[in-house]
């Protein structure tokens, strides 16, 4: 672990979050297993970082009620559904889209119910690789608006403005002649409730 990663979990834990350190993807599923017990109930945000780790089918594999709003064949109005009943289970899977150096978390939102399972679930774990932290808030903030939110929103096939050349167009990108992503924007820098929020870092680049 180097003295950036220690920095940072050292901040968090001045700041009610817990911090955790992993090498690999391998290590980062191991985690939550052992924080998740087989009993709870889960909501999911969509992140290309808990694709890559596959965990929501290995915890649906383990027994775990996944609200998965991702699941083949379901029609948008039960997408929605599932949605906000992640919001209220007993654990919120998410990752963030930036972290700055000094610990603030970086969460951009389309439809709002991210931004709500990340701020109100009973216990939230973020995961994110290594390659998502920043200097500092602003180009925390930069990071989520000019490289992510471009990236994921190609890979939606939105019709949002950032999509053409791969970079933000925020003045333009209004309804209805774009669908826009990033319609919420959540700087998360402390935690009230202790042991609510667990963020693992992966010594890896993982999603956007």
């Amino acid at each position: 672990m180097d003295e950036r990663i220690a920095r940072l979990i050292k901040l968090w834990q001045k700041r009610n979050i817990l911090g955790f350190y992993t090498e690999d993807k391998e290590g980062a599923i191991d985690l939550i297993l052992e924080m998740i017990p087989q009993e709870a109930s889960i909501g999911i945000s969509g992140s290309v970082t808990l694709d890559q780790l596959g965990i929501v089918k290995i915890l649906e594999e383990r027994g775990n009620k996944v609200f998965n709003q991702y699941k083949a064949g379901i029609n948008k109005e039960e997408a929605l559904a599932l949605r906000k009943k992640g919001v209220d289970a007993d654990f919120y899977l998410a990752s963030a889209n930036a972290i700055s150096e000094k610990g603030q978390l970086v969460f951009f939102s389309a439809y709002g119910t991210r931004i709500a399972g990340i701020s109100y679930a009973k216990r939230l774990i973020v995961v994110c690789g290594i390659n998502k932290i920043t200097s500092n808030l602003k180009e925390a903030i930069k990071r989520a608006r000019e490289y992510a939110t471009p990236l994921n929103c190609k890979r939606l096939n939105w019709n949002s403005a950032c999509v053409k050349e791969g970079r933000c167009r925020e003045r333009i990108c209004v309804f209805p002649n774009y669908k826009r992503m990033c319609c919420q924007i959540l700087i998360v820098e402390a935690e009230m409730e202790p042991e609510r929020i667990k963020v693992i870092l992966v010594g890896e680049k993982l999603g956007f």
